[in-house]
């Protein structure tokens, strides 16, 4: 039975990177097959060493090559790209190539809270300032533009009086644990 490879795209610690990691780690059907990112500082490199899971760090002009992208995607015979807190845009023709195979996750209900610069912290200052009654995460397909890919699936949270920065993103980090890697496994189960 073949085995479906993923790569993961990260930025930062690496929370969701290494989360997806242990899930898949004795998979019958899915593997981690590596992990990238353009950010040599990324926290997500010494999860990677850990967790011994090959890491590529690019820098960001690399990051804009959609042929360097493809060929080192190539490389590792990579089915789908995950992206885990990955924050380059994904150019037109690498998305094209891998139409409807990459997927991110966001840390809003989107089409709130999307676009170029709304991440982490940023996206939970605003749903706070802005009174929102709830949030949550949405897992989309990823097109040539910042979260405007198709929705998969939303997970959503409530926002109690008196929510701050920290329990927000508590609530948000918590639905990412638990629904990404399900969702991920689940959508390459159906193509199979």
């Amino acid at each position: 039975m073949k085995k479906w490879s993923l790569a993961i795209f990260a930025s930062g610690t690496g929370t969701n990177a290494a989360n997806l990691i242990r899930y898949f780690q004795e998979h019958p059907q899915i593997e981690i097959v590596f992990v990238l990112t353009n950010n040599a500082q990324a926290g997500v490199i010494q999860k990677c060493n850990e967790l011994q899971v090959p890491i590529e760090i690019i820098s960001n002009q690399q990051a804009n090559d959609a042929l360097f992208l493809r060929t080192l995607c190539q490389t590792y015979t990579s089915d789908f790209i995950i992206l885990a807190g990955y924050l380059r845009l994904i150019p037109e023709l690498f998305s094209s190539h891998y139409s409807n195979r990459i997927i991110n996750i966001h840390p809003s209900l989107l089409p709130k809270y999307g676009g170029k610069g709304m991440y982490g912290d940023f996206v939970h200052h605003a749903v706070l300032e802005n009174g929102e009654k709830e949030s949550g995460i949405s897992i989309h397909y990823v097109d040539a533009a910042y979260d405007e890919g198709e929705l998969i699936a939303q997970f959503s949270c409530e926002i109690e009086p008196g929510e701050t920065l920290a329990t927000l993103k508590e609530k948000i980090s918590r639905l990412e644990q638990l629904h990404y890697p399900r969702v991920i496994e689940k959508l390459i189960q159906l193509s199979i």
